[in-house]
C-alpha cells in the first residue's frame, strides 16, 4: 500500500514555494499553499486542474496569532504533516538597495526575524510532534547563501535571520534523527524571483558577474533539491545546509 504522504509550504504563490508546491503535488502529495497573498488560491485551482491534491491557505507569518492558526489548519486539513517547507521569506529594500544598518529600526528588525526565524520555529515546534506520531518527516528550510557568508546586497536583519534558520534547523536535526525525522537547510544564492527582482538591475548584474555559472538560478532547480530532501531516499540526509548557487560561495 502506498502512503501519500501530506506537505505544508508556506510562501507558495509564487517563486521557489511554488516550484516546490509543483514537484510534491506531481509527486502525489497532498500539500497545503499558504501565502499572504490572494495569488495562492489561483495557483491552487491550477494545482488541482492538473491532477494534483492541493489546498489554499492565506496566512500572513508576520501576524503570530496566523502561524498557529496556520498550523492548526495543517493539521486539520491534511489530519497529519509529514513534510514541512518554510520558504516564505522576507528581504526588505530602500529603493532597490539594502538598508543599511543604522537605516535598520528595532521594528524593521523584528518584523523581518518574525516572519524568517520565529514562524519556521513555531511551525517546527507545532508540527513536530505530528510527524513524531507516525515516526516519519521532513523539514526543509530555504536560508539563503547570506545566511552562510557576507553578500554585500544583503542588509543584516535579513542575514541574521537565515543564519539562524540554519542553526535551528541544525539542532532540530539532532534531536528528532531518532524519530526518523530529517531536518534540512537549503541556501539559495540567487534566483529569479519576484522577491529577488525587487532589487535594482545593477545589483542583479553584479550578482551576475560574481557567480561562476553566469547566470541566476531558477525556483525549480531549488525545488528539485527540496524534492530530494522530501523523498524516502533522503533518509539519511539530516543537518546539513545544501549550498544551490552555482558555485558563487563554495563552503
Amino acid at each position: 500500500m502506498t502512503i501519500q504522504r501530506t506537505a505544508l509550504i508556506t510562501g507558495a504563490a509564487s517563486g521557489i514555494g511554488l516550484a516546490i508546491a509543483r514537484r510534491l503535488a506531481a509527486n502525489g502529495m497532498h500539500v497545503m499553499l499558504a501565502d499572504r497573498s490572494e495569488q495562492v488560491h489561483e495557483v491552487t485551482r491550477s494545482l488541482c486542474s492538473n491532477g494534483g491534491r492541493a489546498i489554499a491557505h492565506l496566512s500572513d507569518l508576520g501576524q503570530p496569532e496566523q502561524v498557529l492558526d496556520l498550523a492548526n489548519a495543517a493539521k486539520t486539513a491534511l489530519g497529519h504533516v509529514d513534510i514541512l517547507v518554510n520558504n516564505a521569506g522576507v528581504h526588505p529594500k530602500n529603493e532597490g538597495r539594502p538598508f543599511k544598518l543604522p537605516e535598520i529600526t528595532t521594528p524593521d528588525w523584528e518584523t523581518v526575524l518574525r516572519i524568517n526565524l520565529t514562524a519556521p520555529f513555531v511551525l517546527c515546534r507545532e508540527l513536530v510532534p505530528t510527524m513524531q506520531v507516525g515516526r516519519w518527516g521532513r523539514i526543509i528550510n530555504i536560508a539563503s547563501r547570506a545566511g552562510r557568508t557576507f553578500i554585500e546586497p544583503v542588509g543584516v536583519h535579513c542575514s541574521a535571520s537565515k543564519a539562524g534558520l540554519i542553526g535551528l534547523t541544525r539542532q532540530i536535526a539532532g534531536a528528532y534523527a531518532a524519530d526518523r525525522i530529517t531536518a534540512n537547510c537549503i541556501a539559495p544564492g540567487r534566483v529569479e524571483t519576484p522577491l529577488s527582482s525587487t532589487s535594482s538591475d545593477t545589483i542583479i548584474q553584479k550578482a551576475i558577474a560574481g557567480v561562476p555559472a553566469g547566470r541566476l538560478g531558477t525556483p525549480n532547480e531549488i525545488a528539485a533539491v527540496a524534492e530530494f530532501l522530501a523523498s524516502d531516499g533522503a533518509a539519511f540526509v539530516t543537518g546539513v545546509c545544501i549550498d544551490a548557487n552555482g558555485g558563487a560561495f563554495i563552503g
